[in-house]
């Protein structure tokens, strides 16, 4: 019996060479969807998306069958840092990114919101609102942008329940924001999530979860999950990625994602070291799925 045949499976790919490689990268490891980085994620100029490479782009996605796609945001963003080179630098990179992601067609990108470091939390916290609405002011595009949960390391941002909520909230209560709330939403991240003290280890606290996480902001603004085991234990708030099942979180949640009726148009992308492995990772989940 087949589960959800609307759930994707994929992994971060290379864009090494352009990202018009990324279709038969993401094809050749056995992916129905994937994820990428279109800009260095340390740093350095975004490549030029020419019109040859976006359509070698789109077309090689079409050849290869993939629905969604996904860009993840490089790794320095900081909307919460008191510098305001790399406060408002996040800020104009996050946009662009958008308008990358909306020209080539891709889904959706996904953004860590950065820490807050020596400043009061819930000052950095409103700092990073404000970029956010920033970000999003005047965006017409088709992607959309999702936020995506911290372990909770170093005053990082986003990651409870109740933060990603204010934040959701602060973007659709803004009356200049109205056309863009069917844009936004959260990229939930299993790793992160456990790391943060939320327990996802068998149906039941799933389930728990679930209803608390559609009680604080809404299921219908969770967009797609990072599917990722965790090497630390459950609240440790160490942001440290395993092979589903080699990790402290088990293969048990894992397949309680896969099965689960209210994740059912949820794409699922893993995020754990390439060391073949990870093919193992997509096998396991396609299994699930079709036990």
């Amino acid at each position: 019996m087949c589960y959800h045949l609307n759930m994707l499976f994929g992994l971060h790919v290379s864009a090494a060479g352009g990202v018009q490689n990324c279709p038969k990268n993401a094809h050749d490891l056995g992916c129905e969807t994937y994820q990428f980085f279109s800009r260095p994620p340390q740093g350095g100029p975004a490549p030029k998306l020419t019109k040859t490479i976006v359509n070698e782009f789109k077309n090689t996605n079409k050849k290869f069958k993939f629905p969604r796609t996904y860009i993840h945001t490089p790794y320095f963003i900081n909307f919460a840092s008191e510098n305001n080179r790399i406060k408002y630098g996040s800020i104009s990179i996050v946009r662009e990114e958008l308008e990358r992601a909306t020209l080539l067609g891709v889904t959706a990108i996904m953004t860590h919101l950065g820490s807050a470091k020596e400043q009061p939390e819930k000052i950095a916290l409103k700092t990073v609102a404000q970029g956010l609405k920033k970000i999003l002011t005047g965006y017409k595009g088709s992607s959309l942008f999702l936020i995506e949960n911290s372990a909770g390391a170093g005053k990082t941002i986003g990651d409870t329940l109740e933060e990603l909520a204010y934040l959701i909230k602060e973007l659709t209560s803004s009356p200049k924001l109205k056309a863009q709330s069917s844009r936004l939403g959260i990229c939930f991240d299993t790793c992160h999530a456990f790391a943060t003290g939320y327990d996802l280890r068998n149906k039941k606290s799933l389930d728990n979860l679930l209803k608390e996480f559609d009680k604080k902001i809404g299921l219908n603004f969770l967009k797609l999950i990072h599917a990722n085991d965790s090497q630390a234990k459950l609240g440790e708030h160490k942001d440290r990625h395993a092979h589903l099942g080699d990790g402290e979180i088990g293969l048990a949640s894992f397949r309680e994602l896969v099965k689960h009726p209210k994740l059912k148009n949820i794409d699922l992308i893993v995020e754990t070291p390439h060391d073949r492995k990870h093919l193992d990772d997509i096998r396991l989940l396609k299994k699930f799925r079709d036990k």
